[in-house]
């Protein structure tokens, strides 16, 4: 993989054609190696799992976590990050070429409030939503992703979603909506999409809400960041029965790893030895739900009355 970044960020012109191929062979080696050895699949957690405290931090308790992180960085300068686990070697090793995100900073007493947080407009110890069916809640999250689209922007609603959430996709693991939002944020580039394609009620999955979305933009990885090859994305929300909130999110791709990382670092490879973009997605009208009683205002009615508002 360090020949990888020698070859895309330090390319001499110089080199022979020979040794060129001779590095880029290489580079296909070690990132095949570490995606195929070091990727293995974890099956989805049992519910009971799932909802389990014995083996997780409370939301307050991640909270002080992150306000801590903000303010004890590591040697590079750089926030600690909140991810619970690397799953692939590849995505281990990336993230050490991550780029840094300003702190938020704090407003002085008298002062005018300052702050540099892309999120700060989010509460996330906002009241929850009240539970409904499952056609609603994906016909509301269908709605509020396809403006939002939370995917890459991190302005996550956390109405919907559990305290004690838990995220993986082929790449990561970690716990948390608040270690989510800000997790997708510093990783992305904001000129990237999620372009949402439909939000369904999942018909072999139980208690199962499958987005189909499309990916694309850039990652803040390296000196000028990565370009992604726009592909397609699936994002199963398990959502708790007795709560009717989203505990556990699991993301996968229609592309392997190695297609995403060869096309992202030898975008020259793309429909050659990697699969084409993905095609472009058609727009559609899509309008909050009207949920409590056919008044207007959608989920949000519900909540006030619940509030005596």
């Amino acid at each position: 993989i360090f020949i990888v970044f020698l070859h895309r960020w330090n390319y001499n012109p110089t080199t022979s054609t020979a040794t060129m191929g001779i590095h880029f062979l290489v580079s296909v080696l070690l990132i095949s190696i570490a995606t195929l050895t070091s990727s293995f699949q974890v099956g989805r957690p049992a519910l009971a799992q799932v909802k389990s405290t014995a083996w997780r931090t409370s939301a307050s308790e991640r909270r002080s976590r992150h306000i801590l992180a903000a303010k004890n960085k590591n040697k590079d300068g750089d926030e600690m990050s909140d991810v619970d686990e690397y799953r692939n070697g590849a995505t281990a090793f990336l993230s050490n070429f991550m780029q840094s995100s300003p702190s938020p900073v704090p407003a002085g007493e008298g002062s005018r409030p300052i702050n540099d947080d892309p999120l700060s407009d989010i509460d996330f110890d906002a009241p929850k939503a009240p539970k409904m069916s499952l056609q609603n809640l994906a016909a509301v999250l269908d709605a509020e992703l396809y403006e939002k689209e939370w995917f890459v922007t991190g302005n996550i609603s956390p109405i919907y979603f559990d305290d004690e959430f838990q995220f993986q996709d082929p790449d990561v693991k970690l716990t948390g909506v608040e270690e989510y939002a800000r997790g997708v944020r510093k990783i992305f580039d904001q000129t990237s999409r999620a372009q949402i394609i439909s939000s369904v009620v999942n018909t072999t999955i139980p208690n199962t809400i499958t987005i189909t979305w499309r990916l694309s933009g850039r990652v803040n990885i390296g000196p000028k960041g990565l370009a992604i090859k726009p592909y397609i994305c699936y994002t199963d929300f398990t959502v708790d029965e007795e709560s009717g909130l989203v505990v556990f999110q699991e993301d996968r791709f229609d592309i392997p790893g190695w297609d995403i990382l060869l096309s992202a670092l030898f975008p020259f490879l793309i429909g050659k030895v990697t699969k084409e973009p993905a095609p472009e997605v058609e727009p559609r009208v899509v309008k909050m739900p009207v949920i409590s009683g056919g008044k207007k205002g959608g989920i949000l009615d519900g909540l006030f009355q619940q509030l005596g508002l």
